[in-house]
């Protein structure tokens, strides 16, 4: 019965992984690398039309318009009537953490037990060879945060370039933030319902305050131990310490304009960088964002308002709202295969009042930002790592985007997946075109 097992479970990870065998991470760029002919948007609002932009040892050296400099010895690239976009980049998600949802345990690595957990890392639960990482980066998602869940405080995570052999090879920032869930408030709400009461049992508004009070006792703790320099390591408590120093971010979900207060509130209490996560009704407080200089990270925009009573589009408004108020805003989507709409998703909001470019730096410049990473990234400027693809056409809209090259880090990384690989199967047997 053991040996079948075995047997079984090995065929299962032969079957898993056979389609993406030939997908290797790319070898370190070798030579230097310029890109001609094609409308290069910056990431940060400008737009070079015939433009340039070369990149050696991994980092961007040039960009400009018209003919490239020094471009003796080095491979061209001839981009004419293409797009070249800086990577996506994907913040708070469960992308190689997850690999079949709701399937067996062992697919399934993004949160433990427990409610406060502040020293889990999901960085090293994190798995390269997941078959849904290639389908994401295919559309230009070049950079990852994967996100722990469940409890409380969940966990930390970390930023993540997608073309890695191992965890290690992965990680472009570790440990970058603390992951908090605020306690939800009762009432209304689209998806809230009634709150049914329980004779004998807490109730939730009691159940709040305690989660609350369990919160503030815990910072409490992590602010004496940060300034006593103990000799003793508290893992929980040390795994916080980089929030008092600035070295972390807390990462709050919350929803409700009460919510986004309180936890506003309460970092600013503490003296901690947060950010809001999610910010359903972040619309309703912008005043309080910006002036605690707040950032918000939406979830997705192709979704329905919290409330019966909200404008059906107002998911998409939410973009152009921050952008008005000044607020710093970025988006992800939900889990981690859904990730590969991120692009349609922001291109969906200039559809409601964003320009394209706009559009554009809430997944690049303005998630960098959010992440702690826009010195290195998130805009195609000398100096940062050539984290960019070439796209055929508009990289947010779905009918145009084809991406046909993409770098990280420099290196010119494989862009087949296991779609494009069964696509191609059945295009063969039934005689269909694949170009």
């Amino acid at each position: 019965m053991k040996k079948t097992l075995i047997f079984g479970g090995l065929l299962l990870s032969a079957v898993l992984t056979y389609a993406q065998a030939n997908i290797s991470p790319a070898k370190p760029q070798s030579k230097q690398i310029i890109i001609t002919g094609a409308t290069i948007h910056i990431g940060n609002g400008q737009v070079i039309n015939n433009g340039y932009i070369a990149f050696d040892k991994g980092k961007i050296t040039a960009v400009g318009e018209g003919a490239a400099p020094n471009a003796a010895g080095a491979e061209i690239i001839n981009a004419a009537g293409k797009q070249v976009y800086p990577g996506f980049i994907c913040p708070v998600t469960t992308l190689g953490l997850i690999e079949v949802e709701g399937g067996a345990k062992g697919t399934v690595d993004d949160e433990d037990t427990g409610d406060l957990n502040p020293n889990l890392r999901a960085i090293v639960a994190y798995n390269t060879d997941s078959k849904v990482i290639p389908t994401v980066r295919s559309n230009g998602i070049l950079l990852a945060q994967p996100t722990p869940n469940g409890g409380t405080i969940s966990g930390q995570s970390s930023v993540v370039q997608l073309d890695a052999w191992n965890w290690e090879d992965a990680a472009y920032k570790t440990d970058i933030a603390v992951h908090l869930t605020w306690p939800a408030a009762g009432g209304g709400g689209r998806r809230r319902g009634p709150v049914v009461a329980v004779p004998g049992a807490e109730s939730p508004d009691e159940a709040r305050i305690k989660s609350l009070d369990a919160i503030n006792n815990l910072f409490a703790q992590v602010k004496a131990y940060s300034e006593a320099a103990p000799s003793i390591v508290n893992l929980k408590l040390d795994a916080m310490k980089g929030l008092f120093n600035g070295t972390k971010k807390l990462f709050i979900i919350a929803d409700g304009a009460k919510e986004i207060i309180e936890a506003v509130t309460f970092s600013s209490k503490w003296g901690v960088q947060a950010v809001i996560v999610g910010g359903k009704e972040s619309y309703l407080v912008t005043s309080v964002l910006k002036a605690h200089n707040v950032p918000v990270i939406i979830r997705e925009t192709q979704t329905l308002p919290a409330r019966d009573e909200d404008d059906v589009y107002l998911p998409y408004k939410l973009p152009k709202i921050l952008q008005d108020a000044g607020v710093l805003y970025g988006l992800t989507g939900i889990g981690f295969w859904r990730q590969r709409n991120l692009p349609f998703e922001a291109g969906q909001a200039v559809g409601y009042g964003l320009t394209k470019e706009q559009a554009l730096s809430m997944i690049t410049i303005n998630n960098a930002k959010i992440l702690g990473i826009d010195k290195t990234t998130g805009t195609l400027e000398t100096g940062k790592d050539a984290n960019l693809f070439i796209s055929e056409g508009d990289a947010l809209d779905m009918i145009t985007l084809r991406v046909d090259n993409a770098f990280i880090q420099g290196r010119n990384i494989n862009l087949d997946n296991l779609h494009k690989q069964l696509y191609k199967k059945y295009a063969d047997k039934y005689s269909l075109k694949t170009d």
